[in-house]
């Protein structure tokens, strides 16, 4: 039996399309700012699913592409500009403290924030650095954002210490930040131990890096 080729110009059109749009998408995102970015991803994923449900379904596969793009793009944009407008002010509050403030390839807000900003050795206590960085998550924060807190440890010391003082700090970032007005439904803690290393346990910079708490923020959909 011959393979099956469909070889109906308007598909083969459609198709090539589709596949121009996400290479320019994919093409432009190293350049573009996180809204661009959101767009233009948005753009291509909208315009082949667009040209694959117009042709599976007897349409214009072609139209169905472009209009797939348009609506893509839209909802990148949306997305973007929301978590980009939180991020920039977060990147602006953090400023010299030394946490990061980066986006996620899943599409989330990621806040590394180190040893010597959020907790001493030992201890769960937030430092004074951390404060205006967790008040600048608490504020304004749209209502459909949620928040997950996962602490770290380094390895010294046994799971035994390490895994409930890891729950221990990511509890005390919940408690800062729904005394700041957060509902405590939209913040989840985790806490890791000493699981989840960054960096090598076997130097002194390496297990501050290990000492850190990882704050998500995450739209949810819908």
């Amino acid at each position: 039996m011959r393979p099956y080729k469909n070889s109906h110009p308007a598909f083969r059109h459609s198709a090539t399309l589709a596949l121009i749009t996400a290479a320019l998408a994919a093409a432009g995102c190293s350049s573009m700012s996180e809204r661009e970015q959101g767009t233009a991803k948005g753009a291509g994923a909208g315009a082949v699913a667009g040209a694959i449900i117009g042709a599976t379904t007897g349409g214009n596969a072609g139209r169905s592409a472009v209009i797939g793009g348009a609506v893509g793009a839209i909802a990148g944009n949306l997305w973007s500009k929301r978590m980009e407008d939180k991020r920039a002010a977060l990147a602006q509050a953090s400023q010299g403290t030394g946490v990061e403030v980066a986006r996620t390839d899943d599409n989330r807000l990621r806040l590394n924030v180190p040893s010597d900003v959020s907790f001493d050795t030992g201890r769960a206590d937030i430092k004074p650095q951390m404060r205006p960085v967790l008040d600048e998550i608490a504020r304004n924060l749209d209502p459909n954002v949620r928040v997950t807190v996962v602490g770290h440890t380094d390895s010294t010391g046994s799971d035994a210490i390490n895994e409930p003082l890891s729950r221990e700090r990511a509890a005390a970032v919940r408690d800062y930040l729904t005394a700041r007005g957060l509902a405590s439904q939209r913040v989840s803690i985790a806490g890791r131990g000493s699981h989840e290393p960054v960096a090598s346990n076997d130097s002194a910079s390496g297990r501050a890096a290990n000492r850190r708490v990882e704050i998500f923020l995450s739209e949810q959909q819908g």
